[in-house]
């Protein structure tokens, strides 16, 4: 029964080990994600005229 309480209490312990970890990765920026706006600049054009064609739709149909 001893046995269980120290495998418990070992988990505990990696458990928290990994959260400090990933707080520490999250604040010093290693998730951020650096390469969507380099791309979205890239597609910005095809963004426009996709909300143009919505519009141009919506006005369409509010009109019948």
């Amino acid at each position: 029964m001893s046995v269980i309480y120290l495998l418990i209490a070992i988990s505990i312990v990696v458990a928290i080990t990994f959260f400090i970890a990933f707080v520490m990765a999250v604040r010093k920026g290693q998730y951020d994600d650096d390469y969507t706006p380099s791309v979205r600049m890239l597609f910005d054009d095809e963004l426009i005229q996709s909300k143009k064609k919505k519009s141009k739709v919506e006005n369409s149909n509010t009109l019948e």
